[in-house]
């Protein structure tokens, strides 16, 4: 198992793949992803055309999900906590990270 802090590097998914690549992870399980982001977009298929995305932004929220990297690429899915207890669930596109807010992804190497 391998843990990848992303802190203060900015977008986090633009960073998690640039320290897979560098660590030469091509294919692995995301087993969790856990923290906090400044800010976030998720994306969902449209239900009357699945091949359409839905792009949903926020600030401030609690992440977690799971994923993989395949061939390089992370592809993770995650629920994002916001204030008031409501939630926004997808694909993370983006989670700008930095302060106090960082993401933990624990991996494991396939």
């Amino acid at each position: 198992m391998e843990l990848i802090i992303l802190g203060d590097r900015g977008d986090a998914m633009a960073a998690l793949a640039e320290i897979v690549k560098e660590r030469g992870i091509t294919n692995a399980a995301v087993v969790s992803c856990v923290g906090a982001a400044r800010s976030f977009t998720v994306s969902n298929m449209r239900a009357d055309n699945p091949r359409e995305a839905v792009h949903t932004s926020g600030r401030l929220a609690e992440v977690a999900g799971n994923g993989e990297i395949r061939d390089g690429v992370p592809n993770i899915h995650v629920t994002c906590g916001l204030e008031g207890g409501q939630a926004v669930a997808g694909h993370l596109e983006a989670a700008e990270v930095g302060g106090p807010y960082s993401l933990h992804v624990y991996l494991q190497r396939l």
